[in-house]
């Protein structure tokens, strides 16, 4: 096993067993994350009975409307850096050790209470260097979890645990459920990031953020952090867990409820509040994060011996119009933003759809496990989500260890001081999403040079096959008049045809694109199938950059 696949293994191995949320700098595919500090705002919750050791301190009322209001506050007021700085000790610990210091499951929240969660911290160190302030909420009373170094596992760190009391703190948090105590259902941890699992796959992948701001700017990417958070201590028997989070930034203040209710498909309800400091250029609404290395689709730098290597392999988009859409992710030479313009969206997610080992042949990280993200826009006070797009950004990366894939909403109006955005939704985390097309669906893209096989070719041309199962499409009759419609923003398209492929049940779209000029700006394409004037499948969308003149002429001598 390459040193760098054991890392990416390690790494897996590292999620499943909750020893850490997110890989070393795993955001380095997009800007390191400016350090977004702890506020200091009017009354603040105190402490609920602390898990372990830790002196308690006094209970506060606290509600989602208290939470609100804090944020509020916040907003109204300057923005304050944090003051804590993190112990030297912890600074220079390298990997190994770090995630040597392991929390301690019998000081875990709820350890000894018969509830069906339990709560597990992650100590600050490396890259999280801000310490998080964690509450317990009993019948609407909060109090501190106070931090102590005796919570956690120290042997093999090097680090002396008593030079971290009243120096250290929590980084971030997981959630545990009593149908299996060893492994992860969530994880929140750097940032306003967070991971989850569903049951059907029992493996993390890709990451949603509580929000994102200015993302693909040619400026540093502004990463707001969630500075609090508060867990409503749940009911015996009780398959919800009710988690709130207070968010900080130089732009924006917010206040996060999570309801996580773990299950074959993990489901959770959001409801969030966002205060602007000052106007925001580009605000994401509900934000996933990804990696897409190389796929069938796209093997521009596929260097790997493993046929395919991805998190997710496509975006998916159920319009205000009801129009389905599938747009597969692409690894571009160049960051690509793409937006999808929309009116009250009813959803869209970054997904896994190809569950087949053997297309990616990778026994230690198992990509086919990958849960898929669906976000699902809740009516708030004023109806739906309003106009806007679904923006898609895609960045270059060089190995599989840097999430290069985001997606989120950005509405059309541009948010101003003094606002109040509200935007509930549900995410969706599993193999299996609530909603999909009842027409046929994209299960496979692939890319060659174009032309016909055995003619020496005259000029440059992308041949493009794209496999459709599912609606309709099996039941046809063999010699059925199935037609692809192709368009494309440039270049001229050749050579379209559509055809039933019994092998996998369904239709295979062929055609080339046949680029009109020199240029290598993106060409944008879009393809469905239809019979008798009427659609059989979801709509295929696309972005292809062609090569310069000077490479199209060497692929075809």
């Amino acid at each position: 096993m390459t040193d760098r696949r054991a890392a990416i293994k390690k790494l897996a191995l590292g999620l499943a067993g909750g020893t850490l949320a997110y890989g070393p700098l795993a955001r380095a595919a997009q800007p390191t994350p400016t350090p977004t500090p702890t506020p200091t705002p009017t009354p603040t919750p105190t402490p609920a009975a602390a898990p372990g050791p830790g002196a308690p301190s006094a209970q506060q009322p606290f509600d989602f409307a208290w939470l609100k209001g804090q944020a509020h506050w916040l907003a109204s007021n300057a923005f304050q850096p944090s003051k804590d700085v993190l112990p030297p000790a912890m600074g220079k610990l390298g990997y190994n050790e770090y995630q040597s210091i392991r929390f301690r499951g019998d000081h875990a929240l709820w350890a000894d209470a018969g509830l069906a969660f339990r709560v597990q911290f992650f100590h600050v160190g490396r890259t999280f260097t801000e310490p998080v302030h964690m509450y317990e909420v009993i019948d609407g009373q909060a109090r501190e979890i106070v931090y102590d170094p005796a919570m956690f596992e120290w042997d093999k760190s090097g680090i002396d645990p008593s030079l971290m009391k009243d120096r250290a703190g929590f980084a971030g948090f997981r959630v545990q459920f009593v149908t299996d105590w060893r492994d992860d259902v969530a994880a929140f941890l750097g940032a306003s990031y967070f991971r989850a699992v569903g049951g059907d796959t029992r493996q993390y992948g890709l990451s949603a953020r509580a929000l994102a701001v200015d993302t693909a700017f040619p400026r540093p990417e502004e990463f707001p952090r969630f500075t609090s958070f508060w867990f409503e201590r749940p009911a015996k028997e009780a398959g919800t867990l009710t988690l709130y989070g207070l968010l900080d930034s130089p732009s924006v203040a917010g206040a996060v409820r999570f309801l996580l209710a773990p299950g074959g498909t993990q489901v959770m309800n959001i409801d969030s509040a966002f205060y602007p400091r000052k106007p925001i250029e580009r605000i994401g609404i509900a934000p996933l994060t990804s990696m897409f290395f190389y796929g069938k689709n796209d093997r521009r730098i596929a260097n790997d011996w493993r046929p395919e290597i991805h998190d997710s392999d496509g975006l998916s988009m159920w319009t205000g119009a009801g129009e389905w859409i599938w747009r597969p992710l692409v690894n571009p030479a160049q960051l690509h933003l793409n937006s999808y313009l929309d009116d009250n969206p009813r959803g869209f997610g970054l997904l896994q759809r190809d569950r087949n080992f053997d297309h990616y042949q990778d026994d230690g990280v198992y990509y086919e496990r990958r849960p898929s993200l669906w976000v699902e826009p809740r009516p708030g006070p004023n109806g739906g989500w309003g106009k806007g797009a679904v923006q898609l950004v895609e960045i270059p990366t060089v190995d599989e260890t840097f999430d290069n894939i985001v997606a989120f909403w950005n509405p059309a109006d541009k948010p101003k001081p003094g606002q109040e955005l509200l935007f509930s939704y549900r995410l969706y985390w599993g193999e299996k999403m609530p909603y999909s097309s009842p027409l046929g669906q994209t299960i496979a893209t692939r890319t060659g040079i174009g032309g016909t096989v055995g003619v020496k070719r005259q000029y440059y041309s992308w041949h493009f096959a794209v496999d459709f199962v599912g609606g309709e499409l099996g039941a046809l009759p063999k010699d059925a008049e199935v037609v692809a419609v192709v368009t494309t923003s440039r270049g001229t398209t050749e050579h379209v045809t559509a055809h039933y492929v019994p092998e996998f049940g369904g239709y295979r779209a062929l055609f080339d694109v046949r680029p009109t000029d020199d240029s290598v700006e993106p060409i944008d394409l879009r393809m469905y199938l239809r019979i008798e004037g009427r659609p059989l499948t979801e709509t295929w969308v696309y972005q292809w950059t062609p090569p310069s003149a000077k490479e199209r002429k060497l692929a075809i001598q």
